[in-house]
């Protein structure tokens, strides 16, 4: 089911700009395709804690809606212009986004699982207007801290953000215009940059015919499909495929999910992530949570987080993703501070088969534009600084109360919010890896000095900072696309504030749905994310870990630092491919707060993608290396995606009117997955 992309096969001129950008199809398409992917997002991420930008998703979707209805009165009978499209996917992903950064997959659940003899304070379960006021608080100051940085990280400094320099190939593709740092070719004329030199740039290499198209329904129909059939018979969702070896599914969380959503993820994520996921699957479940469970460290059941292996395997996990993202945020700062010192060139993790100096890659990216780049308005910027900021300080302390957190620690933990937005844009922009979670751990562990023995202030804290750093870079992940196709940074802020406005609402009322609906925790739900935040805030104002978690978290923990160390500095030697073998510290304990199913289908979908590839580039010399660029790939992919993503909207609304599974044949046999509801 592979799609096909062809060549184009005619030559002509490339016009030098499109019309208005910031129109209101083009915010509208956004808007609705952010609902969807704001659907999709709280889906997995209650599901498994995994949530995604999707901004290629959105481009491809919104380029799809204008082919489908483009003789609509509202699409004024014309095609869908780049920079549209450009803004479009900037609304999209701030729509689809908020129930990371506002906490709704993480803090919230967090909140709501708070008790009185553990913590010090009841359940926190805010109301709908609460929770609406609680997300506008944190919506908007993370997306003002980005707009300064724009300048110094991506026209002057040059960083890659590969995922915004992969969306705008993507988006060179479906509109059949010049990709970004295109070679020259005779016949062309030229393109204005954005310093008002001319260059050459060669048509679009490639496009989307009709079986790309049909490719995209029918993965996206078969995923929908499947899907619904999971609701009705649950245990095709979770099958004890594993049960021959023992009854491991009830006892070990030990099941199969056959998802193409998940499939698709492993494609998106690529083989070298999802090997290090299921590497740290088996560490974690085949070895350590037995292990836990035997000495009895462990002595609940092993799907309790309180005192099963479980929650016991969390903290190993919690040491790598703090000590890999720590060691990241170090060398980052240092090289932010070392470069005015002298230091010419920085390496930059383009893919898992090549480091390229960030002079190299200046020279191979130029801007392929027309027009000059016009920026929000810095009187507007500032203001909204300041304004976001005291409205957080504000809707905080109404929501929750002096109790809950003091004014001024809102304050302080706003400047770290800032401070760390800064990290997490420049770790973003040179390895594709936002460290929001460990920006969030490191919010926790300073509030553990700032508002002692209260956690309620320390999950509010990290919330803040996550939400700021996860903002941030979603923006210039946006912005490093738009740069490359020379589209306004106004319009694109423009976008990004009413898909962060709407979002308020609309991941609000999601989140509602949800709770109402389903318990959270739950089997179907189990949102791991809530937890690792929850222990760790336990941990910084009890100071009482599980018995000898200590010592793995001292193990793992410097073992990682040491792995990723070793990455880095031996990564650009052309002689020590064996790099890549090294695991990702941050994938590895992924795989440790998930059961198994949610990394063993990723895996199919990373050997599809490494397979897929492989195939691609014996067939076409000189293709690129990189999966994302693999147009058929994403568009797969993003069908699988995307097709669950629409099918849990219609679960949900089965689930409110009162519906539930056709039959629950099969679930006593594993007792996993969605076998939850029955």
């Amino acid at each position: 089911m592979a799609a096909t992309v062809g060549s184009t096969s005619t030559t002509r001129p490339v016009a030098v700009q499109d019309d208005a950008e910031f129109t209101a199809r083009a915010v509208l398409v956004g808007l609705l395709i952010g609902v969807l992917l704001a659907f999709t997002n709280m889906y997995f991420g209650l599901q498994s804690g995994w949530i995604s930008m999707m901004s290629l998703q959105a481009s491809l979707l919104g380029f799809a809606v204008f082919k489908v209805l483009p003789q609509s009165p509202f699409f004024n009978n014309r095609p869908l212009t780049v920079h549209e499209n450009i803004v479009l996917q900037t609304t999209a992903v701030a729509t689809g986004t908020l129930p990371l950064a506002a906490g709704l997959v993480g803090v919230i659940p967090a909140l709501a699982q708070l008790t009185e003899k553990l913590d010090g304070s009841s359940p926190i379960i805010l109301s709908p207007l609460a929770l609406c006021a609680w997300c506008f608080a944190v919506a908007f100051f993370g997306v003002f801290l980005a707009v300064p940085l724009r300048r110094q990280v991506i026209v002057k400094e040059k960083l890659v953000f590969p995922s915004g320099t992969a969306t705008a190939q993507i988006i060179s593709v479906l509109h059949e215009v010049p990709a970004p740092g295109a070679k020259p070719v005779e016949g062309y004329r030229p393109l204005a940059t954005s310093d008002g030199e001319e260059e050459e740039v060669e048509a679009a290499p490639t496009k989307i015919d009709k079986s790309g198209w049909n490719a995209l329904l029918n993965s996206f129909a078969l995923s929908a499909g499947f899907t619904l059939l999971s609701l009705a018979f649950p245990v095709v969702y979770a099958i004890p495929v594993f049960n021959i070896f023992g009854n491991l599914a009830h006892n070990w969380l030990w099941w199969f999910s056959p998802s193409f959503s998940y499939i698709g993820q492993g494609i998106i994520m690529g083989l070298p992530t999802t090997a290090s996921m299921n590497l740290g699957m088996l560490c974690g479940w085949a070895f350590l949570s037995p292990l836990a469970k035997h000495m009895g460290w462990a002595p609940g059941p092993v799907s309790s987080s309180a005192d099963g292996s479980r929650g016991w395997i969390l903290w190993p996990a919690l040491a790598i993703m703090m000590a890999e993202s720590l060691l990241s945020i170090s060398l980052v700062t240092f090289s932010a501070l070392a470069g005015p010192l002298g230091m010419k060139e920085r390496p930059i993790i383009i893919d898992d088969d090549e480091t390229r100096s960030l002079d190299e890659r200046e020279e191979e990216v130029p801007v392929a534009s027309g027009r000059s780049e016009e920026e929000a308005d810095k009187n507007i910027v500032l203001g909204g600084v300041v304004l976001s900021c005291v409205a957080c300080v504000v809707l905080v302390a109404i929501v929750f109360g002096e109790e809950g957190i003091k004014w001024w620690a809102t304050l302080i933990a706003l400047v770290l919010a800032s401070i760390f937005s800064v990290l997490g844009v420049r770790a973003l922009g040179e390895t594709d890896l936002n460290p929001v979670s460990a920006i969030g751990k490191i919010s926790q562990l300073l509030f553990a000095v700032v508002q002692p023995h209260n956690i309620v202030a320390n999950l509010i804290a990290g919330g803040i900072s996550e939400a700021g750093a996860q903002q941030a870079g979603d923006l210039m992940q946006d912005l490093k696309t738009g740069h490359l196709h020379g589209a306004s940074p106004k319009a694109q802020f423009q976008g990004q504030m009413i898909g962060s406005l709407a979002s308020v609402f609309v991941s609000s009322g999601i989140y509602v749905l949800y709770r109402n609906l389903y318990d959270l925790p739950s089997t179907t739900f189990p949102v791991p994310t809530a937890a690792i935040w929850l222990n760790l805030a336990r941990l910084v104002n009890n100071g009482e870990l599980p018995p000898r978690s200590k010592e793995a978290m001292l193990i793992f923990g410097i073992s990682f630092v040491v792995l990723a160390g070793v990455k880095m500095v031996f990564k650009g030697r052309q002689t020590l491919g064996w790099t890549r073998f090294v695991p990702s510290g941050i994938a590895f304990a992924i795989g440790f707060i998930n059961t198994p199913s949610f990394s063993i289908a990723r895996l199919i979908g990373g050997l599809i993608s490494y397979f897929a590839m492989k195939r691609h580039r014996s067939n076409h010399a000189g293709a690129s290396s990189s999966h994302l660029e693999n147009i058929g790939l994403i568009i797969v992919a993003s069908g699988f995606v995307l097709g669950e993503g629409l099918a849990s909207i219609v679960g949900l609304v089965v689930k409110s009117a009162g519906g539930g599974p056709l039959s629950c044949w099969g679930c006593d046999l594993g007792g996993g997955g969605y076998c939850g509801g029955c």
